[in-house]
């Protein structure tokens, strides 16, 4: 097994999710320049996984081609978990993935996680673009989860090589009860999308938790929750990098996405009152967490009182790297 010794926060792992983000004024090259220092830094500073997440269509990430950025990654890497956080499967034919993953797994032996989504991750235009057809959709994912599994397993008609026979773990992503539900009848661990879901946070997880039940892979539930963290040497600084997501998320609503914006210094003259409320609401606070090491200390202890949580990944749309890395780097300062 790999030998990676990561801390713990509470006596729990932390984890970071990277979108990748595109800077305006930058482009993907830079982008990936940026996710490999990241990552290395992550394992430097103790975290136990790195995911990059499958998004398409959007200006602003660069990780579409999840798989390919999960081998440059781990490829930089020698110990930390690489992974995705997701692959959005209904995207793919499953045994693709298998083949994907089997490959990445054979060339970074008990290195690489498997997180599945169920979303498209895009829109319907995009979402037929990638799979020619829309006849299979989010409700076929349980179906697609079986065909994958019965991959690695070797139990289908067709042969998964590389893929057949490698335990890679397969975690089930979610931002409402539908995968907690499917995660929880398949003995499988689940990640939760608190980080733009907070509201569900809490039903998903005692779903998941009370529908448990055992399987060979897992003998109790293992929950991962996701949160946003801006951590900074000042209180003004945080909120100021806290911005270029609240912009980001505003593009969004108004259906127009755009590249990562630089942070400013007054939000309230982009938004209006309705759409500042509607952003809020995806990033409520305690699933986003702004602040000086204090204060991301306390907020981190009371959301994981609150979830429970047996790991949290931490999701930082900071603009500028230095100040992503040293966000990065104060959440590192509070493990152990």
């Amino acid at each position: 097994m790999s030998s990676h010794s990561y801390k713990r926060f509470n006596g729990i792992p932390l984890s970071i999710l990277d979108l990748a983000p595109i800077n305006e004024g930058s482009d993907p090259a830079q982008s990936f320049k940026h996710t490999v220092d990241l990552a290395q830094a992550g394992e430097r500073w103790g975290y136990k996984r790195y995911w990059v997440a499958e998004h398409h269509n959007m200006p602003g990430i660069a990780s579409s081609a999840t798989s390919v950025v999960i081998g440059h990654i781990a490829s930089a890497t020698q110990t930390i978990r690489v992974g995705s956080g997701g692959i959005m499967l209904p995207n793919h034919a499953p045994i693709v993935i298998a083949e994907q993953f089997g490959t990445l797994e054979s060339m970074h032996p008990h290195r690489i996680d498997l997180g599945l989504g169920r979303a498209p991750g895009s829109d319907q235009a995009t979402a037929y673009a990638l799979r020619r057809t829309l006849h299979s959709s989010p409700d076929d994912f349980p179906e697609q989860v079986e065909e994958l599994q019965a991959y690695f397993e070797g139990n289908a008609r067709v042969h998964a090589y590389p893929g057949e026979g490698l335990s890679i773990p397969i975690w089930l992503l979610g931002s409402s009860g539908f995968s907690a539900q499917l995660a929880a009848a398949k003995g499988l661990p689940f990640s939760f999308a608190s980080h733009f879901s907070p509201d569900y946070t809490l039903p998903a997880l005692h779903l998941y938790r009370s529908q448990f039940q055992p399987s060979a892979i897992l003998d109790k539930p293992y929950a991962m929750v996701a949160v946003n963290i801006f951590a900074a040497d000042t209180e003004e600084r945080a909120k100021w990098l806290a911005t270029s997501q609240q912009q980001q998320f505003l593009s969004l609503r108004r259906g127009q996405p755009t590249a990562l914006k630089p942070p400013i210094d007054n939000i309230d003259e982009v938004w209006s009152v309705t759409e500042k409320h509607a952003v809020e609401q995806s990033l409520l606070s305690p699933a986003t967490i702004i602040g000086t090491k204090e204060t991301v200390k306390a907020k981190l202890n009371a959301f994981l009182e609150q979830t429970e949580a047996d790991e949290i990944i931490v999701n930082s749309q900071i603009f500028h790297h230095n100040d992503r890395l040293r966000s990065f780097e104060i959440v590192s300062e509070l493990m152990e």
